[in-house]
Formats: C-alpha cells, structure tokens, sequence
C-alpha cells in the first residue's frame, strides 16, 4: 500500500526500532531508492533498465538468458526491459558470430551516450543521499556496506 505524504509525516515509530541497524539501513536505502527512481524517470527509464545497460557496457553482449541469470531478472520480465530498451534504439538483438541460432543483446552508441548521461544523474542521487556526510565518512560508510554485503554474500556458512 503506498502510504500518502500525510501518513509519512505523521510516522514516528519508536526509539527501540529507530536504533536498529536493519531499520536504519532500511530507510537509508528506500530514501536512495527514491532519489535513484527519479533521477532515471526524469529520462524516461527505470532501475532495471539502468542495470541491463550497466550490465551491457561493462562485460558486453549477452544472450538474454544469460543476462537474465546475471542480474537475477526473471525470464518474462527480462523480455520486456529488452523490449522497451531496444524499441528506444538502447540495446539490440544480433546473431552470435559463434552460434548463428543463438541471439546476443549489445549495446547501441545510443545505448552508450545515455548510459553516460545516466551515469551522472545517478551520481546526483548519491550525491544528494549522501549529502550530510563529509568525504571520509562516506568512503568509511562505502568500506563498511562492501563489508556487510560481502559477508552476507557469502551465505550461512561464510
């Protein structure tokens, strides 16, 4: 249910849950998803796209299955961001040199420069969630989350 801006202003939850560090990181990600969401809304794009076309320039062509696994996109889903992204002239489909029966998606030039323009927006987000912090706390901040996603990356055992 999304809440209306009247509920949020009203929402104070108690101190007990405001000092964990599960609420506090969640809230400081939903603060950064929203900034990251309207920056990329303002060119007409969302997340996932940002994620395909990163995903593309970094490591190059893919197939769409194998993109899909990468990014952990479900099948359907993927589909359809490859849909809009190519009906935009963002990505295209081509013949793999190696497997004429496979398909690979690469990135367009076009593709390209809006990624870079992408690129700054969301370094404007960043920018603007990160705003209260100096230099070093946001570097030692960056050091602590690559620990704990590291760590948990790692599963149960690590």
């Amino acid at each position: 249910m999304p809440w209306s801006e009247e509920d949020l202003a009203e929402y104070d939850p108690p101190d007990r849950i405001r000092r964990l560090p599960s609420w506090l990181s969640g809230r400081v990600a939903e603060t950064g998803a929203g900034l990251v969401a309207g920056a990329l809304a303002a060119a007409g794009l969302r997340r996932q796209h940002f994620v395909v076309l990163s995903a593309l320039a970094e490591r190059g062509a893919a197939s769409q299955a194998a993109l899909g696994r990468r990014l952990l996109i479900d099948r359907s889903d993927m589909h359809a961001l490859l849909s809009e992204l190519e009906r935009d002239g963002l990505v295209e489909r081509v013949r793999d040199p190696n497997d004429r029966r496979r398909m690979l998606v690469e990135l367009t030039p076009a593709g390209a420069r809006i990624l870079k323009r992408l690129d700054s927006r969301i370094e404007g987000a960043q920018e603007a969630l990160l705003a209260p912090l100096s230099t070093a706390d946001r570097r030692e901040l960056e050091r602590l989350l690559t620990q704990l996603v590291e760590h948990h990356s790692r599963g149960p055992a690590g």
